[in-house]
């Protein structure tokens, strides 16, 4: 009877010390996954502030006559070092893109060719842009509203964001600044931009690289001297991550 009685103590022992190390593997596998997602979050953060430093060496380039010769806003990147990040950063202009409040509906629609959209789509959104202005709604106030032109899909959308604005002002694109999707789609001439006039509202895109393959990418619109004498040189008007 003591036997068996020890027997079963001894099993139930057993029994603990298995439950017990399955507790304690799970636990250290969650500590380090955790640790896991800590080490990934802060490389991930370094990287963001890495790029987030190359928009700010952008706007420090714009703002000394000297280095604002360098960028030029027409999409060529900028290779800068910062710490032990690597940036790709580039300027592009808002002249080059098609005004939505004010660009012709058949440059709309010939945009939108260019960007994917079938005959039949294209024709259909610029007859819909048209309709909204007929109808004296507000203007377009922020690019997300396009989104909601019928006939919209999110791939067309994704392909005409980066060549349509809300700031430029001009009627048709300046084609000094012009994307070569934008040349193409209206039949644009080939001008440089050295030496142009970019105006106020630029598009800085950043991206960094950091050891590891930790990278991140930014894109910031800017309005450069937002009013005389403000406290800030430039005003934020859409900031991506």
């Amino acid at each position: 009877m003591i036997r068996h009685q020890r027997g079963v103590a001894l099993l139930l022992v057993l029994w603990v010390l298995a439950l017990l190390s399955l507790l304690l593997g799970g636990l250290a596998g969650w500590v380090q996954l955790e640790i896991r997602q800590a080490a990934w979050h802060r490389q991930h953060t370094q990287a963001v502030l890495a790029a987030e430093a190359g928009v700010a060496l952008a706007l420090q380039g714009l703002a000394d006559p000297l280095q604002r010769k360098q960028w030029i806003a027409d999409g060529r990147e900028i290779p800068l070092l910062f710490d032990d990040a690597q940036l790709h950063v580039s300027l592009r202009s808002e002249r080059g893109k098609l005004y939505l409040n004010s660009a012709a509906v058949g440059d709309f629609a010939r945009l939108a060719l260019a960007c994917g959209a079938t005959q039949a789509q294209a024709g259909q959104l610029a007859k819909d842009l048209e309709v909204r202005r007929n109808q004296g709604l507000a203007p377009f106030r922020v690019i997300e509203e396009v989104r909601q032109l019928p006939g919209m899909t999110q791939a067309l959308y994704s392909a005409l964001v980066p060549e349509i604005s809300l700031w430029s002002g001009l009627d048709r694109p300046d084609p000094a600044f012009a994307s070569t999707l934008m040349r193409r789609a209206l039949n644009l001439p080939h001008l440089s931009a050295v030496g142009a006039d970019p105006g106020e509202v630029l598009v800085i895109d950043s991206r960094a690289q950091r050891p590891g393959g930790y990278h991140a990418q930014l894109q910031a619109t800017v309005l450069l001297s937002p009013a005389q004498g403000s406290a800030q040189p430039y005003r934020v008007l859409r900031w991506q991550e």
